[in-house]
């Protein structure tokens, strides 16, 4: 670690010093601003995992409005943003050392109007070329990479005591934007919020009935509050006088913990992730062709928002009880309902749906306990930055969820005819990620108790 007084052109945007972990610092300067800058950040990246996660909540909607796409280019779509979400988290990983919190978090957080603005266009043509679609879900996915730099940035600002309480607000109220996104897209769709920039409406056809739809708000209704989050990034954030060159972060990559910890990551946040990107198309496509078929939104957005009440409430445990033992029970809750999915994915009526939900939800919750858990042993293995670095690079793979939950998702069902081998290979990793926590983590003995 390499720490660096900023020259006095940087002096606005650098503090002078950070020393979290000294109580007379934390009683009298530190306490105030790390809670501030946390409020702040948390509001940006719940509106970035919105826009991440509006691209799944879109897609159920597009061929009701006039597109013709099949479903694998659905699920093509709603995979993307979990490509681009990886990809760029794996440079944001090295952004907040390099560039500080205040001009990563403030324009990574502006560049997210750019697939705001473009999918809001795209939905008012049905001729809308595919590619242009799935560019513009590939762009939605700078959602997801942006929380490579919330979430290490934090990490920075509190000590090590707190790091699992204040990572589990953050991630878990930022995971809330998965399901408010969700929960919200089915209101704002139905009213003509933007009549004053001549929005063109859609007609959709449910139930017997014939509904104007404004698709555009799904994505519009965040440009204001991205240009907020923006605003009050730049004006409130400062950054924290930790550095750390490239060649310095990269040494987490000789620590085998640093994959450890990537797999059971991946476990959790990974499925959570995942999960929630497919869960609305997966209701579509399982149960859709029923009579009176359930609307996938209205019992889509429940899982996310489980998952994310368990992160904030278990951030808050974990710091009492330590991680690994709620990794533990992560693992075991997530492979117990993911076996018991599979009775409930090849239906023969509507009378099993209420079981393949609440087994589904089971997922989430589960997952929700190992994302707050994961935070909290990650601080302990790890000193920072190395410690920021890791949170960053196991975020970053994680986030491939969407992209990997869905391919695999479209693979079984055009190789298998359902999705059961899905859910019996997303156990057996859960039991798999079981035996390293326990191992290298929560034993009487581990190597790194945390």
């Amino acid at each position: 670690m390499t720490t660096t007084d900023p020259s006095p052109a940087r002096s606005s945007s650098w503090l002078p010093a950070w020393q979290p972990n000294d109580p007379a610092f934390w009683e009298a300067e530190g306490k105030t601003r790390a809670w501030r800058t946390l409020w702040v950040t948390t509001f940006g990246l719940t509106l970035a995992f919105a826009v991440w996660f509006m691209v799944s909540a879109i897609v159920v909607r597009l061929n009701d409005i006039g597109f013709a796409l099949s479903k694998d280019q659905l699920f093509w779509l709603t995979a993307m943003p979990g490509l681009a979400a990886g990809l760029t988290r794996l440079r944001h990983m090295f952004l907040v050392p390099t560039y500080g919190s205040r001009l990563t978090l403030t324009i990574s957080t502006l560049g997210l109007l750019i697939p705001a603005v473009g999918w809001g266009l795209a939905v008012q043509n049905p001729q809308t070329p595919y590619w242009v679609l799935l560019a513009l879900a590939f762009l939605a996915g700078m959602g997801g990479g942006n929380f490579s730099s919330f979430m290490p940035s934090t990490s920075l600002f509190f000590p090590k005591k707190m790091q699992g309480t204040a990572l589990g607000i953050q991630a878990g109220i930022g995971n809330f934007g998965v399901s408010l996104v969700q929960f919200l897209t089915p209101w704002v769709v139905g009213v003509n919020l933007f009549w004053f920039l001549g929005s063109k409406s859609e007609n959709w056809v449910f139930a017997g009935k014939t509904q104007q739809i404004w698709l555009q708000n799904a994505s519009w209704v965040y440009i204001p509050w991205l240009i907020a989050a923006a605003a009050l990034s730049w004006w409130l954030i400062r950054s924290v006088p930790i550095k750390a060159n490239v060649k310095e972060q990269l040494a987490i990559f000789g620590d085998k913990h640093t994959w450890i910890m990537t797999s059971i990551y991946m476990m959790t946040f990974g499925a959570f992730s995942g999960l929630a990107a497919a869960f609305p198309l997966l209701i579509k496509t399982l149960y859709g062709g029923f009579e009176n078929a359930p609307l996938p939104l209205k019992f889509a957005f429940l899982g996310p928002l489980i998952g994310s009440t368990v992160r904030v409430l278990f951030g808050l445990i974990a710091d009492k009880t330590g991680g690994a033992v709620l990794t533990t029970v992560s693992a075991i809750g997530m492979a117990v309902c993911a076996v018991l999915v599979t009775f409930h994915v090849t239906p023969t009526g509507l009378e099993q749906f209420p079981m393949f939900v609440a087994t589904m939800l089971g997922i989430f919750f589960f997952s929700g306990i190992g994302n707050a858990s994961t935070f909290r042993q990650m601080p302990i293995i790890f000193n920072p930055p190395q410690s920021a670095g890791v949170i960053g690079w196991t975020a970053a793979i994680a986030a491939f969820g969407p992209f990997i939950v869905s391919m695999l998702i479209s693979f079984t069902l055009t190789a298998a005819g359902n999705v059961k081998p899905f859910f019996f290979g997303l156990a057996v990793f859960c039991l798999f990620n079981l035996a390293l926590n326990w191992w290298f983590y929560n034993r009487p003995g581990a190597e790194k108790p945390s």
